[in-house]
């Protein structure tokens, strides 16, 4: 008969088995690690990140423990220390938005300065025969924001004009006070004489005797300080542009040619009393407006005008004796090269630039 082995022999050779292997596990050498299971070297600034995702489920130890372990710190730690760069992003927007005081004015191309315009700001207006221009300017006479231009309408009454000025400045920076050239004689803000404003289409049409009594002794200042909620100041147009140029050096004359003619002295630095020089006699019976404005240049030419503006110029000279002329207005590049090099032609943005100096200084 075939002996069969008891239940006690077949757990002592099972036993054996166990201890066999267990021997074996304990002699045998340990795996290392692969590039699975290593965790990538700390970034700049940041800390190690694992990649096997069995690195990414390991709990999180403090970050005082990695340290003094030598150990990188693990993904989570790594996670949080990413968004410490947010706040710097949103400052630097933060600063370059700061720069924009008003809606329609860009911030200066490549301008470090800080952020906001030197106050007070003065919205200068050149109320023209020909045009009306304005913009913003801060206290160093610098422009916050591009000229603005629009044509002048005839005929046209002092409450239109207003309307069209209010208009003309909407799209401006915001302003702390307003300065106005005006082109006829100005006293303390009201109007004594207006001769384009006054006529039916413009210089050398006819006078519209309806206009006369409305233009005489208006409020312009007080009517557009009540439009506009600003102080407003108002000059003629040939002195505020006088400001802007004249260097303070013994008696200077101003003289401007656009539209029509305006004239201007300063001695010594000073507004001498306005004298409307433009509606004097000057030759065939003509006045230095009507010999010399825009209509008398388009009628008879570059060529003849520049001669009439010599004789002009040399009138002057023999009846107030400057020692500084300064010739502007859009019409004076026409007499570019043909002046005496002591005669100076300025740009006509000049009638916006004297708008600081009005507040400076005041007016009539």
């Amino acid at each position: 008969m075939t002996e069969i082995p008891t239940s006690s022999g077949s757990s002592s050779s099972a036993a054996g088995s166990r201890r066999r292997a267990a021997s074996a596990a304990r002699t045998a050498p340990r795996a290392r690690p692969t590039a699975a299971t290593r965790a990538r070297p700390a970034a700049p600034g940041g800390a190690a990140v694992a990649k096997s995702p069995a690195a990414k489920a390991a709990p999180a130890r403090s970050t005082a423990g990695a340290k003094s372990a030598g150990r990188a710190l693990p993904a989570r730690a790594a996670t949080k220390a990413a968004p410490a760069k947010e706040p710097a992003t949103r400052v630097s927007t933060k600063a370059v938005y700061g720069r924009r005081s008003a809606p329609n004015r860009p911030a200066p191309a490549g301008n470090s300065a800080p952020a906001g315009p030197a106050r007070p700001a003065t919205l200068a207006i050149d109320i023209g025969g020909s045009g009306l221009k304005a913009s913003v300017l801060d206290v160093q006479g610098r422009l916050l924001a591009d000229r603005v231009r629009v044509a002048t309408t005839y005929p046209v009454t002092p409450e239109q004009m207003v309307d069209q000025l209010v208009k003309l400045v909407q799209p401006l920076p915001h302003a702390n006070r307003v300065s106005v050239g005006f082109p006829g004689v100005v006293r303390k803000g009201h109007v004594l004489t207006a001769p384009h404003f006054v006529t039916k289409s413009g210089p050398g049409s006819a006078v519209v005797k309806e206009l006369v009594s409305k233009w005489e002794g208006f409020d312009l200042a007080g009517t557009l300080s009540e439009r506009l909620h600003l102080d407003v100041r108002v000059a003629n147009d040939a002195d505020l542009q006088g400001w802007a140029v004249v260097s303070g050096d013994g008696l200077e004359m101003v003289v401007t040619l656009g539209t029509g003619v305006g004239t201007a002295l300063f001695a010594e630095g000073k507004l001498a009393p306005h004298l409307e020089l433009a509606h004097h006699p000057f030759r065939k019976g003509e006045t230095y407006n009507e010999q010399l404005g825009d209509a008398a240049l388009k009628k008879v030419g570059p060529s003849k005008w520049r001669k009439r503006v010599l004789e002009a110029i040399a009138n002057f000279d023999s009846l107030v004796n400057y020692d500084h002329l300064y010739l502007g207005g859009g019409n004076a590049r026409h007499m570019a090269g043909q002046l005496d090099p002591s005669i100076k032609i300025v740009d006509n943005v000049a009638g916006i630039l004297g708008g600081i100096k009005l507040w400076e200084v005041g007016g009539h």
